[in-house]
């Protein structure tokens, strides 16, 4: 049987309106990612396959050791919105963060979709699937869900321990696989 060697490919990163993304060199980029325009992402981040991150229009910063799963869509709105994401933070497959801001130690779960001004406050939880309105303000410690995304529950203690920076840990781990 023939080996076949592996290719390095990079992800694409295009500058746009005269602004280049910075991303921290130990951050993990899965080869078909896109990160384009203003766009900073701080050290031990991962982005995987298929997801998207358009500062075109308006700036995006990511925290540390956050991760986007795969197929996520990162977005903001031309001059009304940015979005900020915190450290810590898991935005699950598929997800959609519009002009948001994220605080530290959140989990947004698959398929959700989080709309422009809204405020996720640290160590929050949203469900997958769930649609988080404009304008909403999720205070910390908080679990939403649904759709509209309504508040559920105060994060139980479990989850307050570090299950939501453990979740954010393995990503760091499985982005470690694919480097060298």
């Amino acid at each position: 049987m023939q080996k076949y060697r592996t290719q390095f490919v990079m992800a694409t990163i295009l500058s746009c309106r005269g602004t280049t993304p910075e991303v921290d060199r130990s951050c993990f980029l899965a080869p078909n990612a896109i990160i384009v325009g203003d766009v900073r992402i701080a050290a031990h981040c991962s982005v995987w396959f298929n997801a998207v991150i358009r500062g075109d229009v308006n700036r995006i910063r990511i925290g540390s050791n956050s991760n986007v799963q795969d197929g996520a869509v990162i977005h903001c709105t031309y001059e009304k919105t940015s979005v900020d994401i915190g450290s810590f933070v898991s935005i699950g497959h598929q997800a959609i963060v519009h002009g948001a801001k994220v605080e530290d130690f959140v989990l947004i779960g698959m398929g959700a979709i989080v709309m422009d001004n809204v405020h996720i406050g640290h160590h929050s939880l949203v469900g997958a699937g769930s649609v988080v309105l404009e304008g909403t303000k999720i205070e910390p410690y908080s679990v939403w869900a649904g759709n509209p995304a309504k508040f559920i529950k105060t994060l139980p203690d479990r989850l307050k321990e570090g299950e939501i920076e453990r979740i954010a840990r393995n990503y760091s781990l499985y982005s470690s696989w694919f480097k060298d």
